[in-house]
């Protein structure tokens, strides 16, 4: 299961592989607000974004009812260690059967994954680097569901502070992100999201004249 935000598509439009592995996908789902206004000027409906901030409190509850496990792989040392603590202090009874740290080093990890049995397998380790690394080794991997997360792990653990809801509701969370994040996302935001727009405007309405 992987998503897409407008950083997303624009690595898909220079990494041919990144983008086979989208296309491949069982499920991609919009993670964005800028997918969704780049859909309507090309006059495709797509419903609302869910972003991991906000769905993995609905997944840890539907994995209690259930009788699901996780597994967190992915983030700095530490980071996906205080995001598995922090949510079973806030759902008690959610089963997290290991975390690991890594960006695509994590080979030894899929041993461990495996005999862990978790139901679902959380991976983030950024665009592209997780996803190449979920088809790289998603046979090896004995897991029902392997599902792409990016910074999940990060706003969980409160490493990186996700805004106020104000914010995060009228579709201004990139721009807390880039508050957060200055000298690492400013690139992403304030140069990709112009050119993200420009290339759906060039693709929907100038070339198809």
């Amino acid at each position: 299961m992987l998503y897409v935000n407008v950083h997303c598509m624009n690595v898909r439009a220079r990494d041919d592989r990144y983008a086979s592995i989208l296309e491949a996908a069982d499920v991609v789902y919009c993670d964005g607000t800028g997918v969704r206004l780049g859909a309507r000027l090309a006059g495709i409906p797509i419903p609302a974004r869910m972003t991991g901030a906000d769905w993995i409190h609905d997944l840890c509850r539907f994995a209690i009812a259930r009788g699901l496990s996780l597994y967190f792989l992915g983030g700095e040392p530490g980071v996906a260690a205080e995001a598995a603590r922090r949510l079973q202090e806030l759902y008690p009874g959610l089963t997290i059967r290991g975390v690991a740290s890594g960006y695509g080093e994590a080979d030894p990890s899929i041993a461990e994954v495996n005999s862990s049995k978790p139901d679902i397998l959380l991976v983030g380790m950024g665009t592209p680097t997780q996803e190449k690394w979920i088809a790289s080794h998603r046979d090896e991997l004995d897991v029902p569901v392997v599902w792409a997360v990016g910074a999940l792990f990060d706003f969980m653990s409160g490493r990186i502070p996700r805004g106020p809801r104000w914010m995060t509701e009228h579709d201004l969370e990139w721009l807390c992100r880039l508050a957060a994040e200055p000298r690492k996302l400013w690139r992403r935001y304030l140069i990709g999201n112009p050119l993200f727009v420009w290339r759906v405007v060039k693709t929907y309405w100038l070339d198809s004249r």
